[in-house]
């Protein structure tokens, strides 16, 4: 059975070279290679690819927020991120998104082409620094003062996400959101974002 693979990297060199490596497999086929996610979604649904190769720093739409757009579109759909480091801790913004795993862009033909096959069998191609990122990031602190919602709007608020966003994300008002940022506030005993985003860390409140 071929596998359809589509591309979404700006780097044209890297583009050109998974399309190469790729199309010698032969249980593969890359039916489509683009630089921005905005001209891959035109076109997603007429190639319906099995599995994305997914960079995370792109022009316009981003990796992570493409991968989402990816999941709503079609949850079939495999992605694989592409980045520069594996201990970056967007990679695990990137899989809370959906993505499946990862590849580093350091990364020669053989390890690519494992990853890929890995994700197309139903595993999760990952690391041991990022598996340990992952563990880490359920380490919170049990005795939180936060409430789960606080928890979740104060996570999006140390993502950089703005008050619509989270209020959209979540489906909650406006209104809401300031409210639960107050309490945030008056909780961590902080005024503003950054000091709120800082405390809850050095807590494991986050």
């Amino acid at each position: 059975m071929i596998s359809k693979i589509l591309i979404i990297e700006d780097n044209k060199d890297l583009n050109n070279a998974y399309q190469l490596i790729l199309n010698k497999v032969d249980r593969y086929k890359v039916v489509g290679t683009f630089f921005t996610c905005e001209d891959a979604f035109k076109n997603l649904a007429k190639l319906s690819p099995d599995l994305v190769l997914m960079d995370l720093e792109l022009p316009g739409i981003n990796g992570i927020e493409g991968i989402k757009q990816i999941r709503k579109t079609n949850s079939n759909i495999k992605t694989i991120v592409l980045t520069v480091h594996d201990d970056d801790k967007r990679v695990l913004d990137a899989l809370s998104a959906g993505a499946i795993g990862y590849i580093t862009k350091k990364s020669n033909h053989h390890e690519l082409i494992k990853a890929i096959d890995t994700a197309l069998s139903g595993g999760s191609p990952l690391s041991d620094e990022i598996t340990s990122l992952i563990v880490k990031s359920f380490h919170t602190n049990p005795d939180s003062p936060l409430t789960s919602r606080e928890t979740e709007v104060l996570k999006k608020l140390a993502q950089g996400k703005t008050y619509n966003y989270i209020s959209d994300e979540l489906s909650i008002t406006y209104e809401t959101v300031k409210t639960h940022i107050k309490h945030i506030y008056w909780k961590l005993g902080v005024d503003n974002k950054s000091d709120a985003v800082i405390r809850a860390r050095d807590k494991k409140y986050i």
